[in-house]
């Protein structure tokens, strides 16, 4: 898993409360446990005007104008900027899979859904939760400034605004490290795998019962 340390990143405002995780990626496109090529569905109900299908090109179909990341001065942007509950409903690992395809590395917003936080760290996506006037205070900033950008900083656990406001935020120390580390579940056993080997080791020698071949 890339790791993350800081970012400045253009922000792209998504401005609803209680996004689910069947917005962010719909079912008919959940055809892979591969974690690439779900960018290309992020969104689909919203980004265009008919009903996606698996298969289809994206670019032959037409697009809703009036959803942000259809926008020309959002094309690029890294940073998400949204409001409560974002990813609520099902639990589908595609969701973060998705954002990050697409090209997000970190969302901001008022709160977030249990499962789809901690999925976030788990795949290289930081999750920042502001309260609630700062968020509407960012959201009138992004709509007035073409190019509006956000620095965040992961160690100093800051967001900074262009005007040079500094925004702190919380963080679980364990989560902090996961991406300023780039680790993902598999890192996280792997480190231990020297002692994993020894104790089976051990438990083959204890037990050498459980690890005979049936015939």
């Amino acid at each position: 898993m890339q790791a993350f340390t800081s970012l400045d990143g253009l922000v792209a405002p998504l401005d609803r409360n209680n996004v689910d995780t069947d917005a962010i990626v719909p079912k008919q496109f959940l055809k892979s446990i591969a974690r690439t090529g779900f960018g290309r569905h992020l969104f689909d109900e919203l980004r265009f005007m008919d009903d996606g299908e698996l298969g289809q090109d994206p670019d032959s179909r037409q697009k809703n104008p009036d959803f942000s990341l259809n926008q020309p001065r959002y094309q690029g942007a890294q940073i998400l900027l949204t409001r409560e509950n974002f990813g609520c409903g099902s639990s589908r690992e595609h969701a973060p899979w998705a954002l990050y395809d697409y090209g997000f590395r970190a969302i901001v917003a008022v709160s977030f859904a249990d499962i789809f936080y901690d999925n976030c760290f788990k795949n290289g996506i930081l999750p920042v939760s502001l309260d609630a006037a700062i968020i509407n205070q960012l959201f009138d900033e992004v709509q007035a400034t073409p190019g509006y950008r956000l620095s965040i900083d992961l160690a100093e656990q800051t967001v900074k605004t262009p005007s040079g406001q500094v925004l702190d935020f919380t963080l679980d120390p364990t989560r902090k490290r996961r991406l300023l580390e780039g680790l993902d579940d598999i890192a996280i056993t792997l480190a231990d795998a020297d002692a994993i080997r020894s104790y089976e080791q051990v438990r083959i020698k204890q037990e050498p019962w459980l690890f005979e071949i049936p015939r």
